[in-house]
Formats: C-alpha cells, sequence, structure tokens
C-alpha cells in the first residue's frame, strides 16, 4: 500500500533570488531521505512561490522495505579455538552484528572459509520515522542568507508562518519554531483565504481556488503567453531577459500582465539607460520596435488578477517618471564633467591597496596597450586612438549615472566621450575594453578597442597574481577566470599575431617599472602561463576530446590560433583516417627511442644504412614545408607533411638496429630520431592519443 506526500513551509516573502535554490534543495533532501529510510516512493515534484516551499511525492510506501544482509566474519580458523568454542574474535563480531554466534553460517571464499552473520531488518512504518525525517529536512537546508525570530534557537531563508504535512489525508503532526503541522495553507495574501488540502492531491488545485499557482512551470507558462499576447497584439517586441523572468516569476503568485506607457520625451536618453533603469529599479520589460528601437511603454507583472489594471498601471507610469527623471538629471549633469576632471577624480579612488588607485591602473593599461600596438605592428591611426582610448577608458566610473547603475559602465563612457568630441573609434573603444562581459559576448570589433581590451584585462590579472590572489576553487572575487577567457577568446577571433608570453612580457614589465613585485618575474610568468592553460584548455575540450587536447597542450599554447588549429586538425585525423593509427604507432616508436639520446650530434656521413638515409633525406625535405605550414597556421598541411614520414620510419625500423654496438653509429641513430621527435612534438605528443 501506499500514499502521497505533501509538505509545505509557508513563509513570509522570500527573496526571488533564493527561491528556485531552495526550491529544488528541498526536493533534492527530500527525495533523498525517503531513500536513506528505505521508503519506496514515486515521482517528487516540487513547488514554489514568495510564500512557499514545497513537495508532492506520489505513492509512499505506507512501510519500511524489510532487509537482510549478510556480513562477513573472521575465517573458521580464527572464530573457533582448538577445542572447537567459539573464540573471542567470533563472539565479539557475534555482538557488534546483533546476532547470536548460533546463526552464524560457514561459506568459503577462495578457498578459505569465513563465517557469515545475517542480519535482519523488518520495516517500520513509514508513518513513524515522517515527523522526524521532514523537521530533520526543514533544520538540514542552507541559504545564502538566514534570519532567526522570536525566542526559537533557529534559523532560515524568513520566519516560517504554517506548516502543511499530509501523509495521504493524515496530518504528520510535528512543530518547529512554535508553528505546528496541520492541513490549512494560505491563499493569495489579497485576493485569497485560508485552504484546507483534505490530501495531497488536491494541493495544486485547492491552492488556484485561492488565486496562487503554485507550479513553477505553468506560472512561468502564463506570464510569457500573456507577454507573447500581448507583443502580437500591440506588434511590439516586449524585450525578455532570463534573469528578469527569473526574478518575477519568483515575485508573484498570480500573474497577470500589463502595459503602461512614459514620457517619449525621455527617449532623448540612451536607450540603454532607460532600459536599466526599467529593468533594475521596477523590474520591467522594455518595449521595442521591429528594428529594436525603444518605444515609450513598458510592460510588468502583477501579483493579482485583472482588476483595476488601468489604476495600476497609472501607478506604475508615476512611479516610472520618478526614476527616469532622476536618469534623465544624472545625464544631464554628467555631460557638465569634463572628461579631465573625471580622470583626476580617479587619483583618489583606491583600486586595491597595493596596486594604487584606479588613475595607477590606467596608467599601467595605456603602457601596456601602447606596448601592445607596437608589438601587433597596427597602424600609426589605430596606435595613436588605442593609445587615447586606454588613457580615458576609465573616466566614467565617477559619473553619477555609473553610481547609479554600475552595470552601465563603458555605456556611458562611449556615449559622454562622443557628446564630448572625442573620435567615434575612441568612443567605442571605452565601450568595448569591457568585451566580451560573459561566455557568449561578442569580442571588441575595433582595433583599439581590441588592444585595451586586453590591456585592461591583463594588467588585472597580473596585478592580482603579483599581490597573491589567486583564484582557488569556487573564489575568484576579480573574475580572473573570466578575463583570462576574454584574452584568449580575443586573441583567437581575431587571429592576433601574438603569443601568450609575449603579452606576459609586456605587462610583467609594466608593473615591473612601477611598483615592486612580491613574486620574481620568471615565477610570475610561469604561474600565468599555467592559469592561461587552463582556460585554452577548456576551450579546445568544448569541442574536441581530452586525448586529443592532451596531446595538442604538451606542444604549447603559447599561440593561441594555432593550437586550436592544431587540436582540430589532429582531431580530423583520428576520427576520418582509418590507417591514422599506423601513423601514430610509427611515430611513437620513435618518441620512445628518442628518449635515449644522449646529446650526439647528427652526422649525415655516419647514415650508411640505406634506410637510415632515406628517413633523413625524407625528413629533411619536409622540415621547410612544415615549419612554413605551422607558420601560416595551415595544421591540416602541417599534419599531412609528418604522416609522410611513416613509411620511411616503418623501413627504417624494419631494417636498422638503432642501438648498434659501435657507440658512434648508435649515437647517430638515436640523434636522428631525437631530431625527427622534437619535429612531431613541436605538433603533437603523439603518445597521449588513447586508441
Amino acid at each position: 500500500m501506499a500514499k502521497d506526500l505533501l509538505f509545505e513551509i509557508g513563509l513570509e516573502e522570500v527573496p526571488a533570488r533564493f527561491i528556485r535554490a531552495a526550491m529544488e534543495q528541498l526536493q533534492d533532501r527530500t527525495a533523498k531521505w525517503l531513500e536513506s529510510s528505505r521508503l519506496e516512493h514515486g515521482e517528487v515534484r516540487s513547488f514554489a512561490t514568495p510564500r512557499r516551499l514545497a513537495v508532492l511525492v506520489k505513492d509512499v510506501a505506507e512501510r519500511q522495505t524489510d532487509v537482510s544482509e549478510e556480513v562477513k566474519g573472521p575465517s573458521r580458523k580464527i572464530a573457533v579455538d582448538a577445542a572447537g568454542e567459539w573464540s573471542k574474535a567470533a563472539l565479539g563480531f557475534a555482538r557488534s552484528q546483533g546476532v547470536a554466534p548460533e546463526q552464524f553460517t560457514f561459506k568459503e571464499v577462495g578457498g578459505v572459509e569465513y563465517i557469515y552473520a545475517t542480519k535482519s531488518s523488518e520495516g517500520v512504518e513509514a508513518s513513524s520515522l515522517l515527523a522526524e525525517g521532514l523537521a530533520g529536512i526543514v533544520s538540514a537546508m542552507t541559504f545564502p542568507k538566514n534570519m532567526r525570530w522570536g525566542a526559537y534557537d533557529f534559523k532560515f531563508v524568513r520566519p516560517i508562518r504554517w506548516l502543511v504535512a499530509l501523509f495521504g489525508s493524515d496530518v504528520v503532526d510535528f512543530e518547529i519554531a512554535g508553528v505546528r503541522t496541520g492541513k490549512v495553507s494560505r491563499g493569495h495574501r489579497f485576493l485569497g483565504q485560508e485552504a484546507v488540502i483534505a490530501q495531497p492531491a488536491d494541493y495544486i488545485e485547492s491552492l488556484r481556488s485561492q488565486h496562487v499557482i503554485a507550479d513553477v512551470k505553468e506560472r512561468e507558462a502564463l506570464i510569457l503567453e500573456q507577454i507573447n499576447k500581448l507583443a502580437s497584439d500591440k506588434s511590439w517586441t516586449i524585450a525578455i531577459k532570463d534573469d528578469l523572468l527569473e526574478e518575477v516569476l519568483f515575485l508573484v503568485e498570480t500573474p497577470t500582465v500589463l502595459f503602461g506607457t512614459f514620457d517619449p520625451a525621455f527617449l532623448n536618453i540612451p536607450q540603454e539607460v532607460l532600459i536599466t533603469s526599467m529593468r533594475e529599479h521596477q523590474r520591467y520589460f522594455p518595449v521595442l520596435d521591429a528594428e529594436g528601437k525603444l518605444l515609450p511603454y513598458f510592460v510588468t507583472v502583477r501579483n493579482g488578477n485583472a482588476e483595476h489594471l488601468e489604476t495600476i498601471a497609472k501607478g506604475n507610469e508615476k512611479v516610472l517618471r520618478a526614476r527616469l527623471s532622476d536618469a534623465k538629471f544624472f545625464y544631464e549633469e554628467d555631460q557638465k564633467l569634463k572628461i579631465e576632471d573625471a580622470l583626476a577624480k580617479l587619483e583618489n579612488i583606491v583600486y586595491h591597496e597595493e596596486l594604487g588607485s584606479v588613475a595607477d591602473k590606467v596608467r599601467r593599461v595605456r603602457q601596456i596597450a601602447d606596448s601592445l600596438a607596437a608589438k601587433l605592428q597596427t597602424s600609426p591611426e589605430a596606435a595613436v586612438k588605442g593609445s587615447r582610448a586606454a588613457d580615458i577608458c576609465k573616466f566614467d566610473l565617477v559619473t553619477q549615472m555609473v553610481y547609479e547603475f554600475p552595470e552601465l559602465q563603458g555605456t556611458m563612457g562611449e556615449d559622454y566621450a562622443r557628446k564630448a568630441g572625442e573620435d567615434e573609434q575612441v568612443a567605442k573603444a571605452i565601450f568595448e575594453h569591457y568585451q566580451p562581459r560573459f561566455a557568449t559576448d561578442a569580442i571588441p570589433s575595433t582595433e583599439a578597442g581590441a588592444i585595451v581590451s586586453i590591456a585592461d584585462k591583463i594588467d588585472t590579472i597580473v596585478g592580482c597574481f603579483s599581490v597573491g590572489i589567486i583564484p582557488t576553487g569556487s573564489q575568484d572575487p576579480y573574475a580572473l577566470r573570466r578575463q583570462t577567457a576574454g584574452i584568449v577568446q580575443i586573441v583567437l577571433e581575431r587571429e592576433l599575431p601574438v603569443g601568450l608570453n609575449d603579452i606576459f612580457e609586456i605587462a610583467v614589465q609594466v608593473h615591473e617599472n612601477t611598483r615592486n613585485l612580491k613574486l620574481s618575474t620568471d615565477e610570475l610568468r610561469s604561474n600565468l602561463y599555467e592559469f592561461f592553460g587552463l582556460r585554452v584548455k577548456r576551450l579546445l575540450s568544448d569541442n574536441v576530446r581530452y586525448d586529443v587536447v592532451d596531446a595538442v597542450m604538451a606542444a604549447g599554447y603559447d599561440d593561441i590560433v594555432a593550437v586550436v588549429a592544431r587540436s582540430k586538425a589532429l582531431a580530423d585525423a583520428v576520427q576520418s583516417r582509418e590507417n591514422f593509427k599506423n601513423t601514430v604507432d610509427s611515430f611513437n616508436r620513435v618518441s620512445n627511442l628518442a628518449a635515449k639520446a644522449t646529446g650526439a650530434t647528427l652526422d649525415s656521413a655516419l647514415l650508411g644504412e640505406a634506410a637510415e638515409s632515406a628517413l633523413y633525406e625524407t625528413w629533411q625535405s619536409l622540415r621547410a614545408p612544415y615549419e612554413k605550414a605551422l607558420e601560416a597556421d595551415d595544421a591540416v598541411q602541417a599534419l599531412a607533411l609528418l604522416a609522410g614520414l611513416s613509411d620511411a620510419i616503418t623501413v627504417f625500423f624494419d631494417s636498422v638496429m638503432v642501438m648498434a654496438e659501435d657507440e658512434r653509429v648508435r649515437g647517430n641513430r638515436l640523434a636522428l630520431l631525437a631530431g625527427i621527435d622534437a619535429d612531431l612534438k613541436s605538433f603533437a605528443d603523439f603518445g597521449k592519443l588513447v586508441w
């Protein structure tokens, strides 16, 4: 026999950002507790609104499953003494297992007899376990922030106001922080009343009757359906940002979509400002036309029904008007601030106590950008624009708009710089130097933007590493992993002819010239190379199997464009060429013997055997085109040239005794293999491939 189980925790309004994780945690902990308690069950569903977390489990067994477990004890030789009596070891084993020695059985394992104890445990009624189990689940839950209330030594995300715990139609009776379980839930705070849950299967509909949509997916579908209908009716594009939708989803129990309007005069402000103000302050969805231009409307979701929507809309319009008026004021005031005056204010903003002010950082970024532009041999015009963009890239940090909305840094800098008469590419580079901000973000489209972006990011990374701030585990307060991935992405997508070590050298040199370093420059560069290696490896692993990644990474990853090209070429060869394994086997034979080379110099005059001369000549004939192919990042051609050695290598090993008795001949043959192996390993360590 089985019954459904319902457990609902009623709360004061929980912050929206905490709810989904809490809901999933309750579901996971409940399922694990049922499993550990040997209570068979069906589907486990979770529910959540701003005022409740709930879990509904179908078909929970009314009784634990019985268990019978056989436990191995000591061998017969140890368990029985010379008189045929049970030894102390056997008696101790019996006590530890809770059985009488008479219940022992003997079984032979590997030619040796052992005693076995059979432990049987008869299942108990589920109803006798649920109260303690459910209370324990609540006590074990964790949250980013907790509250304590009343005189109870108990903490939870928000104060508990009611509890529903039903096993079938029976209440599971227990108490938490002065609140006793029952059958009574609560409906919508304003539209609903108390809801008596007769049995778990009635939960969803009982709450629905009190204006609560408990199912998260159903609530989300309702919101999207209403938004899409409104967009269709009005011929609008309503910009739905996932994180905003997620937040709104957990702010409402009965969602009703409505729209309002604002004064079109506000459209003179950059639309990014208006959209940010609507989203961040009011949780509104912006409305765009077919070209993506902001329209003077907004869409919001009411926690209630469709009554008096005009009044609700007017109230929202009034609040938004005040918000946009503030934004307009900030925007106009910021334009009165000269860029040079803003830069002067950066001197008084501490970037890091050991790395100086933001102005110090800007000066380092400028030096790195200038050196990087020279390394890339950019045009004089691009170098000048990059230098100017680096000089002023952080000036908007002292503006009122960025103070109010930090996420607009760069966006406002671009706008204000353009209005101040800066070159268009310089203005654009101010915005772009923050790109890519996240994994799927675009990279800078301008050369100046790309150079300043790399300079800014590598300055942060080198600065943090130099003072001992290195990410460990999930801790990465300065987002160094993201900034490292950004540099890798820019270099790769723009195919910049610069190595990682070149970038490190430039940045480390600037830091060394402007401040004292805690680490030696060699140690700093080594740490940076290793750290970037993890990001490059992750990039490659997204598309290439692990052994291919390991193989090409072993050949070095200083040139990001080259290592990506080599990984793709090798992956294709491994997957598509039936005879490529034979080629790799021949490479590995070379590598295995090359390891025995003792530093002897190759002398072609000592190559007396036809097979070794043929191998040498084949190798020499392809070296120049091989290096040319690598320089051109034509990894497919480079690998094909290396594969051309395979037949000559096979004939060589079939015809020549490498480890000849003559020391000079042996050393010369090993030197030949070592030279070939060096070229092979400049592409990949083929020994790391797994077949």
